[in-house]
């Protein structure tokens, strides 16, 4: 894992929670997506080097509906940026970690995403990524 590519925090609400974070950084998102396999509507903030990604459920059997539901607003997962995605699930797996979705599937901002189970990270949501060349 090279850095932390990204902190997704769930929001029940993308346009008002655009507004917000877009007073806190002082700069409107620079990239809005839906992934509709995921059943997500995304927004994308940069702070320095570091990006925040704001997710709405766009149906209510998704995952950010439910985390909602579970557990309300906020931090849903925390992203790393890795070289070979498929090698890093090798070695994850080798080391004990639960993989949710073995083979990389297409995610935000033009990345493939493996998930870690968060029963196996301390009780947080691990998303692998590596941008799609």
């Amino acid at each position: 894992m090279r850095k932390i590519e990204h902190i997704g925090i769930a929001v029940k609400d993308l346009e008002t929670s655009n507004i917000v974070f877009e007073k806190l950084f002082g700069a409107p998102a620079y990239k809005q997506e839906e992934v509709a396999s995921e059943g997500v509507k995304t927004s994308f903030f940069m702070n320095g080097p570091n990006k925040i990604e704001l997710l709405e459920a766009t149906n209510p059997d998704s995952p950010i509906a439910k985390f909602i539901e579970k557990k309300g607003e906020g931090i849903h997962h925390i992203a790393f940026d890795v070289e070979d995605i498929e090698k890093e699930v090798i070695r994850l797996k080798d080391q004990g970690f639960v993989v949710l979705n073995e083979v990389p599937k297409k995610g935000a901002d033009n990345k493939w995403v493996v998930f870690l189970h968060p029963k196996t990270t301390n009780g947080v949501l691990i998303e692998l990524c590596q941008e799609i060349k």
